[in-house]
């Protein structure tokens, strides 16, 4: 089923992070509107990279699902054992890139420009302080140039948090997390790991397309989307000359901008981001 994430504008919402065992699927990311009466303090402050999860159980790399990424034994030579959570990152605005090294089947190198950014110690029962510190220690150990830790920052006001994440988004970045200094690791819903965006974002399979004119013409105009709650729109915006010659395939699954919901449901002002890797 399609999970669609739902926000207001530059609004905290809730996620959860799910610990996923060696042996079994990790559950989907979910978020929900939250509050903004936090104690900003009491977080820790990270960029949110735009790559792709990945868990490390000590011996290999694995998606959400549990599927086992194909990445070359180089690339993780002198990775910790111990199970790591965090992102397949290549850089800001470069997610299909990432997206199309790490799908592909066999080990390639094209991952020699991919750095796993560690984000979390799913099975460190320290708070997220301790286990912060302890990534900081796996890394610095290590002897692999393909690792590394997302820095994390404390911020001490809403103003300067909002400062930050124009300054993320105006680089090219996604936004920004929040951990709760004294949180501990939960396989399920937590309440004290946040994320915080400019826009609203949601998800949509594609069912068709619609033929361009001009100087699209021969290519794809828009594509016709599907969201979860039945509703069907065209997305023509965002759209790169390369994805108009190759779009998204019919069922694949679509990230999209908008500025909130019209009254009957549809997104206002939806602009094409990104097709989601599901594996």
């Amino acid at each position: 089923m399609l999970s669609m994430f739902n926000t207001l504008s530059i609004s905290f919402v809730l996620v959860f992070c799910a610990t996923l065992l060696a042996d079994e699927k990790s559950a989907i990311m979910q978020a929900k509107k939250y509050a903004t009466d936090i104690v900003v303090a009491d977080y820790f402050v990270s960029e949110k990279l735009d790559g792709v999860r990945a868990r490390w159980d000590g011996k290999q790399l694995l998606s959400r699902n549990g599927k086992v990424f194909a990445a070359p034994a180089w690339f993780s030579a002198g990775f910790p054992n111990v199970v790591l959570d965090g992102e397949l990152w290549l850089g800001r605005g470069q997610y299909q890139q990432t997206v199309s090294v790490v799908s592909r089947q066999q080990p390639h190198r094209g991952w020699r420009d991919v750095r796993y950014m560690l984000f979390d110690l799913p099975k460190n029962k320290q708070p997220f302080f301790g286990r912060y510190s302890e990534m900081q220690r796996l890394v610095e150990q290590s002897a692999s140039v393909y690792l590394g830790v997302i820095e994390q920052q404390r911020i001490t006001s809403h103003d300067q948090l909002m400062a930050w994440l124009d300054a993320v988004v105006g680089a090219g970045g996604e936004g920004l997390m929040l951990h709760h200094k004294d949180s501990f690791y939960m396989n399920g819903r937590s309440t004290h790991l946040l994320k915080l965006k400019k826009f609203d974002d949601a998800e949509a399979v594609v069912v068709g397309y619609k033929n361009g004119k001009g100087k699209y013409t021969g290519m794809v105009g828009s594509l016709k989307l599907r969201m979860d709650n039945g509703k069907v729109f065209y997305v023509g915006s965002g759209l790169t000359d390369d994805l108009r010659a190759n779009p998204p395939p019919l069922g694949s699954m679509v990230t999209f901008r908008h500025q909130g919901f019209t009254d009957s449901g549809l997104p206002r002002f939806p602009v094409y981001l990104r097709q989601r890797l599901v594996k």
